[in-house]
């Protein structure tokens, strides 16, 4: 009983620790970045004039889901409370795309894209070498390929629309 007792204790104390972690803050910052990525995915696909960019949108929807519904269990696994939408900054992005249509939202989508997945690998690349909760680290690990594959995919549009960074 006495050793139940401990192990409950131990888990609080540790669930109490990474709520307010940088592992915490790792899965807060994607989550928003996630619920973003979903949010301007749909945009795009309504949008964007380009159908390379419009399945690029398809592709963020689909994926950023998937990764989201993971990012979702393992918070709750680890009770640490996610934000419920995006950044303000993210949505004043999303504001601002928008208002823009045409060649002019593909040129912003695709530059927009490049930047934030550009700044989600290093995140992920951080919280695989600095991270100290083992299931945020996994998580990290196991999503850091497809944000990889997704920034190859949206340089690649880039070069072949002619949009420069």
């Amino acid at each position: 009983m006495k050793a139940a007792m401990i192990a409950v204790s131990f888990l609080c104390i540790a669930t109490a620790a990474l709520a307010d972690s940088p592992d915490s803050s790792f899965l807060k910052s994607a989550a928003e970045g996630g619920m973003s990525e979903v949010e301007l995915g749909q945009l795009a696909q309504q949008k964007a004039s380009n159908p390379a960019v419009q399945g690029f949108g398809a592709m963020m929807v689909r994926d950023h889901t998937a990764a989201n519904a993971k990012l979702k269990a393992l918070a709750a696994s680890e009770q640490v409370s996610l934000p419920e939408g995006p950044s303000l900054v993210q949505k004043a992005s999303k504001t601002r795309l928008t208002m823009l249509s045409g060649d002019s939202f593909d040129k912003s989508y695709v530059k927009d894209m490049i930047d934030d997945h550009k700044d989600d690998i290093e995140e992920f690349q951080k919280e695989i070498s600095d991270g100290k909760d083992p299931q945020a680290k996994a998580f990290a690990s196991a999503t850091l390929p497809t944000l990889q594959l997704h920034l190859k995919r949206i340089e690649s549009i880039a070069t072949s629309a002619g949009i420069k960074e």
